[in-house]
């Protein structure tokens, strides 16, 4: 089955602790510490794998862990840092917060391995806090932690042109005898489930690659059929050639067809209908000559107030589909080549900042006269931080008032005496 969405979790491998130990070897019964440095954690990597073409793996295996940092250990010994884990995406794998919906990575034009989180940086061991007043400290820093996050990945295929068009009008065919691509192709709505890629190659012309969409119908822009799910493979392309069935085989008008198209592509994305066009008329095998030239001066008069070019073929026969190829190539080279990149909405690097600077001061709701000081950043500071010395205790009172924590116990109306509790340790509060 295609699969060119999937909803991931991935974690980053959380810092090794630092280690508090102290030299215990014959003939030097008081040495100092020894506590060597946490790990670091693996990173989440991002790869670009060109033999890929769907997220099919992605819904098979959902979660996606790097390992941890190892603790440091005594000797001065550093712990292992932490093994990548690396994810192998198809090109053009948009990376977006579930959530929210943003984009924080877009793998279009990226040859090299991405880290999209960096693994916690591991904590230092106790020889790194030696002062001249604390020769033996017995607190040591802990590693940063983990990142979480559950992630959607958008597969958004790299084409320089898009088919688009109702069912049955023809793209498949047209794709199948102008590239090496294979699409399924029989007469009825819907043939085509996947979107398909081709590469036109052309004796005295630049190439291109051309995507085949499964057809849009009346409604895709909200869901309706199958069109609204592959709409996000035409986002990248350049030119769009629409593939309109100029016969009318199913007694459809071929204007009103165009113009049902262009108002999907609006409501999807309005910078899409804007995007250089050619109409493909298909099918004109299927008509005399005089029902030709009507069906030509019909359509060329309804758009005749646009620059859009337009040219009877028929992918059946291939008639005039050699100068419908040489007609995009030519309308390719006035455009830019970049390509099309989705822009970053939001920094991975803001998720950690954000979890290592929260906490919550909050008055108990069960016990009276009672505060809770809570938090990732609180946790932390208690990791490496000895509150039974002294040197601690007054680190402890300085880092609850830098931080802003006291003023906030003041302003919840805090009065001395009362009980401030901190992750399992209490303190009777008492004014400067």
């Amino acid at each position: 089955m295609f699969a060119d969405r999937a909803k991931i979790f991935v974690r980053s491998g959380k810092g090794g602790d630092g280690h508090v130990s102290f030299r215990r070897e014959l003939y030097v019964p008081n040495g100092g510490p020894d506590g060597g440095d946490g790990g670091d954690g693996g990173n989440v990597v991002f790869v670009i794998d060109k033999g890929l073409n769907t997220l099919t793996d992605f819904r098979n295996i959902r979660k996606y862990k790097a390992e941890d940092g190892e603790e440091g250990r005594k000797r001065n010994c550093h712990g292992a840092n932490g093994k990548d884990v690396v994810l192998k995406v198809p090109p053009g794998t948009v990376i977006r917060d579930f959530e929210t919906g943003k984009v924080i990575l877009d793998m279009a034009d990226r040859e090299e391995p991405v880290v999209l989180f960096k693994g916690g940086r591991g904590g230092k061991g106790n020889q790194h806090y030696v002062t001249s007043v604390m020769q033996a400290p017995k607190y040591a820093q802990p590693g940063q932690p983990a990142i979480e996050k559950y992630l959607t990945l958008e597969l958004k295929m790299i084409a320089d042109v898009g088919l688009v068009g109702f069912p049955s009008a023809g793209k498949s065919t047209l794709l199948s005898v102008t590239t090496n691509a294979k699409p399924k192709i029989a007469e009825y709505h819907f043939t085509t489930l996947v979107p398909n890629l081709g590469v036109v190659d052309l004796p005295d012309a630049p190439g291109f690659v051309m995507a085949d969409i499964p057809g849009i119908i009346e409604g895709a822009s909200e869901g309706v059929g199958l069109g609204f799910d592959f709409l996000r493979h035409i986002e990248r392309t350049r030119v769009l050639v629409h593939v309109v069935d100029a016969a009318g085989t199913e007694g459809r008008d071929p204007v009103e067809d165009v113009r049902q198209i262009n108002e999907e592509l609006q409501k999807y994305n309005a910078e899409l209908a804007s995007r250089p066009m050619i109409l493909a008329c298909n099918k004109m095998d299927l008509l005399d000559e005089e029902e030709r030239k009507i069906t030509m001066q019909f359509l060329e008069e309804a758009y005749k107030d646009r620059m859009v070019k337009i040219l009877p073929i028929s992918a059946a026969t291939k008639e005039g589909v050699r100068e419908l190829l040489y007609a995009v190539s030519d309308l390719l080279k006035d455009l830019p080549k970049e390509k099309i990149i989705f822009e970053q909405e939001l920094d991975p690097d803001s998720f950690r900042d954000t979890e290592q600077l929260s906490f919550t001061v909050e008055k108990s709701t069960e016990e009276e006269g009672v505060y809770l000081v809570e938090g990732p950043k609180i946790e932390r500071m208690l990791g490496y931080t000895n509150l039974e010395d002294e040197k601690g205790f007054l680190f402890f009172q300085n880092f609850m008032k830098v931080n802003g924590i006291l003023q906030q116990l003041e302003d919840l109306g805090i009065q001395d005496g009362e009980t401030v509790r901190v992750y399992g340790h209490e303190f009777d509060y008492y004014h400067e």
